[in-house]
């Protein structure tokens, strides 16, 4: 936009030096002009002098470290840091698996960024980092300032406990905060935005208003910032093109094989990232719900800033079908039924009754409640997305996104249960309707920089999605090194996952070796873990060999199944003591040579 000479204050050759100027100037600098020529006594030769040493000597120092399983922590720490060293701040940025513990007496200022995984449980690359700061060798930090940024999931008991854990023990050896810590759920953006604005402010001691304005405006933009518009908060609309049932007739099971078009997203992704999903809840278990409730269904309420009907809000906003402790605690305010305060006060009761189901269950079990329809939707947290493991790749099918999602189906108190996404996609979604995606990258789970480097596939049921996209990445580039995939599932017949691609990248060289467990099929069950101790030699001397180490699947059984497999294997073919063995295993996960997507 051009300033025009007509009731403006300026002769016609400044108007043309201001027109040459102002397009040129970033969003940044023009709130920086704004806010010093409306500082009281500013002048141009003011303005001018102050502008003219375009290089400020760097005065300030922060390390920024994060903890990171599916790649939220690290991403959050690269963004901060691109924005820390534009207001030239010195700034290193590290993991926590490759920062050495003992330099934290050598540092002044610390951000770190850290997710909780599990039950709890600190990130793979963070336990060492952990256990040292929880020793009798951790350091007095007294000269430390810091922050901590903890990411978690509120529908898990302990909420991000490992950045509190880390918060608190900081503060214990004598380290002073920044500014406060910031638990984030599993919709993070906006809190995270806010920490990193108070660190910033009070790091680089910002007062003014001005100031806090640019900070915030650059804040946006960085969240912008990547390989496409479209994003978690932005979801792409892509089309379905494939909706297929891989388990065959008389399974158990039902694993869908899904491809969806992404063609005009911009999307950029590499084997192991992942798609996240923007799911709805069912009409029908809102119906019900609302039901329960006896709210009219058009009453309107007010969910994140928007004015929506209730109906509305519980199917396309709201979280209604896991129970937490968070969320029973709020519903506890609104009721005096014994049998619901005992679920709150008796040891593990509130577990075992959440276990498999949803807030109708609560609303049916324990009327009456107090609640309006507005005090009822504010204890509800946003719906999560859903992240699945890409099975494609991008080389391959440069336009298309494949992904492996198993249907979860269930009966609890006498009502069939359906996942609230793969309940929809397999009973739903046909080709032709569209699905909200973003692409969720993670750096934790890569192929080896060196394509020479031998790699060992280890996964059951859907864990082998990412699997597929590393051997078609691999085919694609004609990479016939060592690969060696481990699949395990129920029977032989039924749940074969993807077994011509496997038979057909056997045959031309990509995948060399493979191994199967199918548990339902011999009288004694037979998992993954069996098989890599059944060929703990070979395991052992393709370890020897420097290969990398994949593990995808469920946490709680597989993943824990198959790492104390490791430890034996490593125990006892490389004649260790169980310490010896632990600490190679640790070494492993700190070289990235032992990466696990489990979940």
């Amino acid at each position: 936009m051009k300033l025009q000479v007509i009731n403006s204050p300026f002769n016609e050759e400044q108007v043309k030096l201001l027109n040459e100027l102002l397009p040129k100037l970033t969003i940044e600098q023009k709130i920086w002009l704004n806010g010093y020529l409306s500082a009281p006594q500013a002048t141009l030769e003011e303005l001018v002098e102050d502008a003219l040493p375009a290089v400020e000597p760097i005065t300030k120092t922060m390390t920024i470290l994060y903890g990171s399983q599916t790649g939220n922590s690290q991403g959050l720490a690269e963004k901060y840091a691109s924005a820390l060293k534009a207001q030239n701040v010195d700034v290193t940025i590290s993991s926590l698996g490759k920062f050495k513990a003992t330099n934290l007496k050598k540092i002044t200022n610390l951000l770190l960024i850290v997710s909780t995984h599990g039950e709890g449980d600190p990130p793979d690359q963070a336990i060492q980092f952990y256990e040292f700061l929880h020793s009798k060798r951790a350091p007095k930090l007294e000269h430390l300032h810091y922050s901590v940024l903890a990411l978690g999931d509120s529908s898990y008991e302990f909420f991000c406990k490992t950045g509190k854990d880390f918060d608190e023990q900081f503060a214990k050896l004598g380290a002073k905060r920044i500014v406060p810590r910031t638990d984030c759920d599993v919709d993070y953006d906006d809190a995270a935005a806010q920490w990193f604005l108070a660190v910033e402010k009070e790091f680089l001691q910002q007062t003014t208003a001005v100031t806090a304005t640019a900070t915030a405006t650059q804040t946006k933009e960085n969240q912008g910032l990547g390989d496409s518009t479209y994003s978690r908060k932005n979801p792409f609309y892509a089309e379905v093109l494939e909706n297929i049932n891989l388990n065959g007739r008389g399974s158990n099971k039902e694993t869908r094989h899904l491809e969806l078009s992404i063609e005009g997203a911009n999307f950029h992704f590499e084997p192991g990232d992942s798609i996240g999903i923007q799911p709805e809840n069912d009409e029908q278990l809102v119906s019900a719900l609302l039901t329960a409730l006896e709210f009219n269904p058009e009453t309107e309420v007010t969910v994140l800033d928007e004015a929506i009907t209730i109906r509305q809000a519980l199917q396309k906003k709201l979280e209604i079908t896991v129970l937490s402790k968070p969320l029973l605690e709020k519903v506890s305010a609104y009721t005096k039924h014994p049998e619901f305060l005992k679920l709150l006060e008796e040891p593990n009761a509130w577990k075992d009754y959440a276990e498999g189901r949803d807030l109708l269950d609560v609303v049916e079990d324990f009327a009456p409640f107090t609640w309006s329809a507005q005090q009822f939707v504010e204890m509800l947290r946003k719906i999560p997305a859903r992240l699945y493991s890409i099975a494609s790749s991008q080389k391959a099918n440069s336009e298309e996104v494949h992904l492996t999602i198993s249907k979860v189906s269930y009966e609890t108190n006498g009502r069939q249960r359906l996942g609230v996404c793969s309940g929809s996609i397999s009973e739903r979604i046909q080709p032709g309707d569209t699905l909200p995606i973003y692409v969720h990258k993670n750096p934790n789970f890569r192929l080896p920089e060196n394509e020479d480097t031998p790699i060992i596939m280890i996964g059951a049921g859907t864990g082998v999605a990412p699997y597929r996209a590393f051997l078609e990445e691999r085919e694609e580039l004609g990479i016939e090194g060592k690969a060696w995939l481990i699949f395990g599932d129920q029977h032989f017949v039924t749940d074969f996952l993807y077994q011509t691609d496997w038979q057909r990248w056997l045959a031309s060289g990509t995948l060399s070796q493979m191994h199967v467990a199918f548990s339902r099929d011999t009288e004694k069950k037979v998992y993954v873990q069996h098989k890599l101790q059944e060929h703990a030699a070979s395991f052992y001397e393709w370890l020897q060999q420097g290969a990398v180490i994949y593990v995808c699947g469920d946490k709680k059984s597989m993943a824990a199944d198959v790492d104390a497999t490791i430890h034996q294997i490593i125990e006892q073919q490389g004649q260790k003591t169980p310490e010896e063995a632990k600490s190679f295993v640790k070494e492993l996960k700190q070289q990235k040579r032992y990466q696990r997507d489990v979940y």
